[in-house]
């Protein structure tokens, strides 16, 4: 059973065994994937980015229908972000208070607070494209008291956005570079380099902001 479950994961960030994983689970194990990232502390380190990328550039090649694939992911897309927004406005503030575990990281939810308190109600659009950030920041805006009714808004169309960029991208590569499907490790590396691109960009920027004088000198008058 332990070998198995390390070799689900090992599948997870290998190319070939991602493309192998999505053959034989098809949309429901990418699902269920999507929807555990969303919804769950414990989804954090799931690939989902590269996920879809490469279940679009399948799809291309009729691995798995799009009908099958686009809708029923969006809809678990928008339903763990749903279960992630409810788990914090049901802890509030104690969720700040809770112990660092292997499936749980403050600084993770710290990181995903600083991201929510810059964009506000955009961050929860925004936010599907950062990793780590996407599965944290529902239940801070949850934990903020964000009004229910403001937040699924932005969350179906974050989900929506998300998703459909994603495995309609992968599926535009599929169906206009010939057998891409096996050059799938360049691609991931061009999907995981750009999801990191925005936490690099915020570290450069508060490096340099730090360097900067946080005030001007203050000149005294000369005495006469």
């Amino acid at each position: 059973m332990f070998d198995t479950i390390l070799h689900f994961f090992h599948a997870l960030f290998n190319p070939e065994g991602l493309k192998e994983l999505i053959r034989a689970g098809g949309a429901p194990l990418i699902c269920t994937i999507v929807f555990v990232e969303t919804g769950f502390f414990v989804g954090f380190f799931l690939p989902g980015d590269s996920l879809l990328v490469t279940a679009g550039i399948l799809s291309a090649g009729e691995v798995i229908p799009l009908k099958w694939l686009l809708l029923p992911v969006m809809l678990c897309a928008i339903l763990g972000d749903q279960i992630g927004y409810w788990i914090g406005r049901a802890a509030g503030s104690a969720l700040y208070r809770r112990e660092d575990s292997l499936f749980f990281r403050r600084s993770h939810l710290q990181r995903a607070r600083d991201f929510y308190q810059k964009y506000g109600g955009r961050a929860v659009i925004l936010a599907r494209f950062v990793p780590i950030v996407r599965t944290f920041c529902p239940p801070v805006a949850g934990a903020a008291q964000m009004p229910y009714l403001r937040y699924l808004a932005y969350d179906i169309c974050g989900g929506t956005i998300w998703v459909g960029a994603t495995i309609l991208g992968g599926y535009f590569l599929g169906r206009t570079i010939p057998n891409i499907s096996q050059r799938i490790h360049y691609v991931i590396l061009v999907v995981v380099i750009l999801s990191l691109l925005p936490a690099v960009i915020s570290i450069l920027r508060s490096r340099r902001a730090a360097q900067l004088p946080s005030s001007s000198p203050v000149i005294t008058p000369e005495k006469p």
